[in-house]
């Protein structure tokens, strides 16, 4: 075994977004105000910051605010305020619009803006790289080093130039040991690490089992007559039926672009249903489809979401190390929002570990990390908001309606706490039991097919490496995914990495296009045996987001 040479840091963050990043700013800054030298290195698996970055996004800056009081002089990429709240309920042809009086507060936008949260996340890696921390983009973590006692000591990068028989090529690198007093984990949503991590610990137990949402998004660039800069909306309904949870945006950017998505919850029943189809469908009705008339689409992309809420957190310390952001949870559901808490939730476990350097602790728990959440605004948010996708499980109407009579009426102070016992996996129905659904062919101008749409997220990965999408049994995808629930895997994958095809003696087999795959881990959330598992291929491989 090649011997892995290694690094010492005070603190190593792994994912460079914006909690991973928040978290090594507000330990410069305080390294920096208390004249301590604290080391902190950032390691990120896209080729460049930023570059994995998917999201809406509309941004609450309450946190980055805290972070950065001067953050509009350092010309951060926030210059578009929202101006207009809209929020439509779909039929199949109409669209009914709800009076702004009748919205609760965590669907209202003013004082936020429309950012594209690549583009945030890229400039925070520069007030980084200011305050000297180390950042490592193209590096992916997938090895969790520990103690003899069993504490977290940091982290592994994988080996590059591996070939898929796993022979070593010409271009062979072995991995690097990152080692640290403290490890933050920050890998947004389904982290590789940190579900490990979860595993290993049992940060779950008593908790409720996490649920996801998968966000598919696209970027346009829109007719100047149908652009109007700061509009925000939001719909509910067609074309996704009651029992699913979900709800498109349309947020209207400067230089007349215009981000549209459709979030949908990946506790979906039917197994015939395709997020990516869906989307297509929903810029087609009559309320929509104007908007696009005469644009063209310029960028494509999808990742997942955590959405279980407060109810969901898991443990946020163990000995060695914390999750924060997406890898831990804080999304608030409700408001449609996550970057914001990512970046509270980063400066909070920061403030825990640098008190912890100070008083020359390691590998121990940071246990004032949890404590200060439990204190700040942060969890309150989510307080507010705890039984918001619990609700939507028993369907839309229900949904909806408690949804006005929590948020609306009782503003956020309801006396009652709603939990749910089975995870998104669990949710999926034999395909005998559902309807069938049959997508209308995409025509190339509106609608556009999954290869097209893989082609504008930049996505690249070797073709002779070994394929990172593994199955622990290779004989379930057809024994019982295809035989059970129609090959579900086809549909959910919003980059085509999952086909069914015959063989040459006329037999079902599971073709993985691993090249396709724009890491949203959609197929490590939904696989109904969970036996699909998502791990991190070379460092800088995968999706570069242009600002997505």
């Amino acid at each position: 075994m090649t011997e892995r040479e290694s690094m010492e840091y005070d603190v190593v963050v792994v994912g460079g977004g914006p909690a991973g990043l928040a978290t090594a700013i507000r330990l410069k800054q305080l390294s920096a105000q208390g004249g301590h030298d604290i080391s902190v290195c950032v390691l990120e698996k896209g080729v460049e910051i930023g570059a994995h970055i998917l999201s809406g996004a509309v941004m609450d800056t309450r946190a980055l605010t805290e972070l950065i009081p001067d953050w509009k002089e350092k010309n951060a990429p926030l210059d578009t305020p929202v101006t207009d709240d809209r929020f439509l309920f779909l039929t199949k042809k109409k669209a009914m619009s709800t009076p702004h009086w009748l919205l609760p507060a965590c669907f209202r936008n003013h004082g936020n803006y429309i950012v594209r949260l690549g583009h945030v996340t890229r400039w925070l890696g520069e007030q980084a790289e200011a305050l000297d921390v180390d950042l490592f983009p193209g590096f992916a973590a997938t090895e969790i080093l520990y103690t003899e006692s069993g504490a977290v000591k940091g982290v592994a990068t994988g080996d590059m130039g591996i070939a898929r028989d796993g022979s070593h090529t010409p271009q062979y690198q072995p991995g690097m040991e990152l080692l640290a007093r403290y490890t933050v984990f920050a890998e947004g949503s389904r982290g590789q690490l940190g579900r490990q991590l979860v595993d290993h610990y049992q940060l779950d137990a008593g908790r409720d089992p996490q649920s996801y949402a998968m966000g598919i998004k696209e970027l346009w660039e829109v007719d100047p007559a149908q652009s109007h800069p700061g509009l925000v909306m939001h719909t509910s309904g067609w074309p996704l039926d009651t029992d699913t949870y979900g709800g498109s945006f349309l947020y209207h950017l400067a230089g007349n672009l215009v981000a549209v998505g459709l979030v949908v919850g990946l506790d979906y029943p039917n197994p015939w249903l395709s997020p990516f189809e869906e989307f297509q469908r929903y810029k087609t009705h009559p309320a929509i489809r104007p908007t696009f008339e005469g644009g063209k689409r310029i960028a494509y992309g999808a990742r997942s979401l955590t959405t279980g809420g407060l109810l969901s957190l898991p443990k946020l310390c163990f000995p060695g190390g914390v999750l924060v952001g997406c890898d831990a949870g804080v999304l608030n559901t409700s408001r449609i929002k996550g970057s914001h808490s990512a970046i509270k939730s980063g400066a909070l476990a920061a403030e825990a570990a640098y008190e912890a350097i100070l008083a020359d602790r390691r590998h121990d728990e940071l246990v004032a990390y949890p404590a200060a959440f439990e204190k700040s605004w942060l969890r309150a948010e989510l307080n507010q908001s705890r039984n918001f996708k619990q609700w939507f499980k028993k369907g839309r109407t229900v949904g909806t309606f408690m949804t006005g009579v929590e948020q609306w009426l009782l503003r956020g102070k309801m006396p009652w706490t709603l939990h749910h016992t089975k995870p998104d996996h669990a949710c999926l129905q034999p395909a005998a039991q559902c309807a069938r659904i049959d997508y209308p062919k995409p025509d190339g101008t509106l609608t556009f097919d999954k290869m097209s749409s893989v082609f504008l997220s930049n996505t690249h990965h070797e073709e002779n490496e070994p394929i990172h999408l593994t199955l622990k049994n290779p004989a379930v995808p057809v024994a019982v995914n295809l035989a059970k629930y129609a090959g579900p895997e086809a549909r959910y994958c919003p980059a085509g990495v999952y086909e069914f095809v015959k063989t040459e003696s006329g037999e079902d087999r599971l073709q993985i296009n691993a090249q396709n795959c724009i890491h949203c881990k959609t197929c490590d959330i939904k696989d109904p045996t969970q036996n699909i598992v998502w791990v991190a291929p070379q460092g800088g491989e995968g999706p570069v987001y242009n600002g997505m």
